[in-house]
């Protein structure tokens, strides 16, 4: 992620929790009209393992 949506997601975060439901509602509009394609086998497999990684990390911490 690079630092423009670092900011972004700092400034999100500061925002009041209904301008944050706006903000997300705008950003859901926008990305159901964007160009989608399936994500392959592969990336699939890469997001599968870090979500259970991630698991461990959580388990492992008790």
């Amino acid at each position: 992620m690079g630092e423009a949506a670092r900011h972004l997601l700092k400034s999100f975060d500061a925002l009041s929790e209904a301008e944050r439901r706006e903000v997300l509602e705008e950003l859901l509009r926008r990305a159901a009209e964007l160009p989608y394609s399936f994500p392959s086998d592969d990336e699939l497999v890469r997001v599968a393992e870090a979500v259970f990684q991630e698991y461990d990390r959580r388990e492992a911490k008790g």
